[in-house]
């Protein structure tokens, strides 16, 4: 069976995937973990800031996160590397050198506070407004209010959301080699297609890719996992029914049945 071969040969080399195991892990999976990392903490600094100005009843600090949010979250990834990584590559020369590092983890920071603010937003107003009325009625200040009670279980309703934005940071994470990284920069997926390159198959990028799942398939799962959780909640199990309610409950059921038939 030569296609079988072929497709093992092209796909299943583990010669090459041996080759560039090293390089994947001290530098591919570091670098990608780093990239992700920081562009979501960045990212959801910038988002809350957001989601606090798109609920704020003032237009001067609505509409700009409003236009900012349609921005982001509308033009494609890619063009939102490019236009950062190339359109300040000289004012990022003064402050970090040569390295375009920086610009691929602003780019994607500005790319994730449009969403993760979106995602804020909307868990903050799932709060019922009654709490936030209580909070002050009892003398708390609007800011009080929202940071100490509103804000917090807004957060928490959000949860899941916010990982599945930390998986697709981490696989848009993989559009910063367009900017040309240094060789102790690359991430997964630029070591994969540089030994693919190299050896002449795709097996390392078999193996980068088998990286990317070993990082998002578990957070999946974890997200499903809250998701249940939050949505369903702890039910308490039911507290046993004594004898009389039983006898009660026998009683009354027989009743009931020839009511209903009548």
């Amino acid at each position: 069976m030569d296609w079988l071969d072929n497709v093992i040969r092209t796909f299943l080399n583990f010669d090459s995937m041996l080759q560039v195991l090293p390089q994947l892990l001290g530098t591919g999976l570091l670098n990608t973990l780093v990239i992700s990392v920081w562009a979501t903490l960045l990212g959801t600094v910038m988002g809350m800031i957001l989601a606090i100005m798109g609920i704020a009843k003032t237009p001067w600090l609505r509409i700009p996160a409003r236009v900012y949010t349609d921005v982001f979250r509308g033009l494609p990834a890619i063009l939102t590397i490019l236009l950062i990584g190339q359109g300040f590559a000289r004012f990022s020369q003064q402050l970090f050198g040569p390295s375009p590092y920086p610009l691929g983890i602003l780019a994607l920071s500005l790319i994730a506070s449009a969403y993760i603010g979106e995602i804020f937003r909307a868990g903050i107003q799932s709060v019922d407004r009654g709490q936030l009325e209580a909070c002050r009625a009892l003398g708390m200040s609007y800011g009080s209010a929202m940071r100490l009670v509103v804000v917090p279980q807004g957060v928490r309703r959000v949860l899941p959301a916010l990982v599945n934005q930390f998986i697709a940071i981490v696989k848009d994470s993989s559009l910063v080699y367009f900017l040309g990284l240094l060789v102790s920069e690359r991430e997964l997926f630029r070591v994969g297609q540089d030994a693919a390159v190299l050896t002449g198959n795709l097996s390392p990028l078999v193996l980068a890719g088998v990286f990317y799942l070993v990082i998002t398939v578990p957070l999946t799962h974890l997200v499903n996992h809250f998701d249940n959780r939050f949505r369903v909640g702890h039910r308490k199990a039911a507290p046993p029914k004594s004898g009389l309610e039983e006898v009660e409950e026998q009683t009354l059921s027989p009743a009931l049945t020839r009511g209903e038939n009548t």
